[in-house]
């Protein structure tokens, strides 16, 4: 993917390049018929040539920052780290190499406005290959950061309650066991969820009321945990729970507890009252040996004992059972 962006880079440079260096047909048409912004630089990072894709992006013209220097008229801000961009076109010229922009970049044009860009910063060279200045090269990315986050978004989160889905779970669970692997210390607990009685409740009042009922428990279990922690909807009525760096078993239990009582509060929805339930097990990790399925698959087995004692219980898992 790197050796394809970085030959895409050349690619579009070494057009620039040669159409800037070509006699025959005006600069201007060639650059301005670019779909990417482009601003030229000299050696000393002052702009000398913009196109009409960049008047856009950026909301300056041409005659209005000609001469200035590139830091002035472009603002980038890397917004992983709230921190603005050094002048790129500088870096191009002293290094000689492409720079790329980083992955959570934002322009900040004319009006204040701020734009998510990509794309990078390269050399000017000339028929004798001597660096004459910089271009900079942006392209507007919104929309495609957009449909990243939907895809991430559709992947890894329950489109119903917005709670981490199964396979995001899964994921925290391993990277906690791998935690585990490195310090013996490192305790955590799992806790699996049945909500008591909702298919009855899903029949009776119907699918929407159903759907408004699992929102709003998702909600209560979110309150239940630290920030920290990690709920997940597995399917239908069922969660599970990820409680990181507790001391024991105990911790484990007294948030189980917690979720009974907080589950057990009156809830009203479209003027009816609802009080819920939940069978819940748990299990905690036992040493660096632990798989995560296995460990699913103990706490839904003490889901299921405590479910077998009637309802708003919960089960520790114990080897044998």
């Amino acid at each position: 993917m790197l050796a394809h962006k970085i030959l895409v880079a050349e690619d579009e440079n070494f057009l620039i390049n040669e159409k800037m260096q070509e006699q025959k047909q005006p600069m201007v048409a060639i650059i301005n018929s670019m779909q990417h912004a482009v601003v030229v630089t000299d050696t000393d990072g002052c702009i000398q040539f913009m196109n009409s894709m960049a008047e856009i992006l950026i909301g300056w013209q041409l005659k209005e920052v000609q001469g200035k220097n590139v830091t002035d008229v472009v603002k980038l801000i890397d917004k992983d780290i709230e921190e603005a961009i050094e002048n790129i076109a500088t870096q191009t010229i002293v290094t000689g190499k492409i720079i790329y922009l980083p992955d959570n970049c934002v322009l900040i044009n004319q009006h204040g406005r701020e734009i998510l860009v990509g794309d990078y910063a390269a050399p000017m060279r000339d028929i004798s290959n001597n660096i004459t200045g910089a271009v900079l090269v942006l392209q507007e990315v919104t929309q495609r950061k957009l449909m990243e986050s939907r895809l991430l978004q559709n992947a890894f989160y329950d489109g119903l309650t917005a709670l981490p889905n199964r396979a995001l779970f899964l994921d925290r669970l391993k990277q906690a066991v791998e935690r585990s692997k490195r310090r013996i210390d490192y305790r955590f607990g799992i806790l699996f969820l049945d909500l008591d009685g909702f298919e009855e409740m899903n029949d009776r009042y119907g699918h929407t009321m159903g759907d408004d009922l699992l929102i709003a428990i998702a909600r209560r279990l979110e309150s239940c945990l630290r920030s920290g922690d990690t709920v997940g909807r597995f399917s239908g009525d069922k969660f599970a729970v990820l409680l990181e760096d507790i001391k024991d078993i105990n911790d484990a239990i007294n948030v189980a507890k917690r979720i009974q009582d907080t589950l057990g509060l009156p809830l009203t929805l479209n003027g009816n009252l609802f009080s819920t339930t939940a069978s819940i097990g748990i299990t905690i990790n036992q040493g660096g040996g632990d798989k995560p399925e296995n460990l699913l698959q103990n706490a839904d087995a003490a889901m299921y004992h405590a479910k077998q004692q009637g309802k708003a219980r919960y089960a520790v898992f114990r080897n044998g059972e």
